[in-house]
């Protein structure tokens, strides 16, 4: 069935469908903004939705994070994996560290 333009569907997913295969679904709803309903026993219990949808949808954004979003993609660092986010935030640590380390030592 197409999707139709500007509107979202959203799919009935199983509870223990959702249990095995969560990580899919959570790429999904991530990347593709694929929304997903959890049902158990045929009753809606829970959604599961990207958080950028999310916050679009259901939240207003913050200024602040609206603001370190449009920061992020001025710099690109809204493209950064997990992994090189991680090695900024260690060198960052190390650089603090030993900063930290020469004041005291100069006492």
């Amino acid at each position: 069935m197409p999707k139709k333009k500007g509107r979202v569907m959203t799919k009935n997913v199983p509870a223990f469908i959702a249990r095995t295969q969560f990580g899919q679904i959570l790429e999904r709803a991530s990347k593709n903004k694929e929304r997903f309903l959890v049902t158990k026993k045929g009753e809606a219990k829970a959604i599961i939705l990207g958080v950028e949808d999310y916050l679009r949808i259901i939240v207003e954004a913050p200024k602040s994070l609206s603001t370190l979003q449009e920061q992020a993609k001025k710099s690109g660092a809204d493209k950064l994996t997990l992994e090189e986010i991680e090695k900024e935030i260690d060198a960052v640590r190390r650089i603090k560290t030993k900063t930290k380390y020469d004041t005291y030592g100069s006492l």
